[in-house]
């Protein structure tokens, strides 16, 4: 199902695109999790996680959820902080513009889903390369936000790895009670330091964390293969998944 949103927050008309689980019209009394998908346009993430998301339930590995599909138009406009980089400037003039991408997820988006479905009030979001940066950035700056975040091989290389430089100060008491998944593939597996700040700091508030490392994936493989742990972690089911499936969420013994 879609809906279209004349956002004011950033002054044009926006797709939203929303996959209700299948026990969603057998089960009337129930509510159910939203898990956003950043880039979840049709034409990018959006069938992907919520075909994940709908298989992880049929096999209990994950919990039902509303999926909203979230799609970008600029990704550096909308997925990215301020630079001050003159060279990124350059090449991308409109970048910068992440807090309003945020605002409209807050005050326009959430609330349409919150008033046209049957949510619970729980969120959890998922996003891969720039979507994955935004997603730490909102961890850092409004974690309030949402219950838990997957960001999957996160862009954190951008302007010279500012947005994990300031994690130590960003990161605190505040996001002690959020859950988030780190995923690792192998080109920053080689050159492993903004991952390791963000990872540290993280794993010092003693919040439900989870950094995979995977040098045997790529930037291009690794969202496929990781995105059915990704959901576990954010969304376990109510019991266990049965043992013989290998069903398991794989950390790095130090997250």
């Amino acid at each position: 199902m879609s809906h279209t949103i004349e956002s004011s927050v950033l002054h044009e008309r926006r797709t939203v695109t929303v996959v209700l689980p299948p026990s969603y019209a057998k089960q009337p009394e129930r509510k159910y999790p939203m898990l956003f998908v950043i880039d979840g346009g049709v034409e990018q993430d959006l069938l992907h996680v919520a075909g994940v998301a709908q298989l992880g339930a049929m096999w209990g590995r994950s919990g039902d959820a509303i999926v909203v599909g979230i799609e970008t138009k600029d990704r550096r406009r909308e997925l990215v902080g301020p630079t001050a980089d003159p060279e990124l400037l350059k090449k991308y003039p409109t970048a910068g513009q992440s807090a309003a991408f945020r605002r409209f997820l807050a005050t326009e988006v959430r609330p349409v889903i919150e008033r046209t479905y049957r949510a619970n009030g729980k969120a959890v979001v998922i996003g891969e390369s720039l979507a994955g940066l935004f997603i730490v950035e909102t961890y850092m700056d409004q974690p309030e936000l949402f219950d838990g975040y997957a960001a999957i091989d996160p862009s954190l290389w951008w302007d010279k790895e500012a947005l994990s430089r300031r994690g130590s100060a960003a990161i605190g008491r505040k996001q002690a009670d959020k859950r988030l998944y780190l995923a690792m593939a192998k080109e920053q597996s080689e050159e492993p330091a903004a991952m390791r700040r963000l990872a540290d700091k993280a794993a010092a508030t003693g919040a439900h964390f989870c950094l995979a490392e995977r040098p045997d994936l790529t930037h291009a493989t690794i969202y496929q293969q990781l995105s059915p742990q990704a959901l576990q972690f954010l969304l376990p089911p109510a019991e266990p998944p049965a043992p013989e499936f290998g069903f398991e969420v794989k950390c790095s013994p130090k997250s």
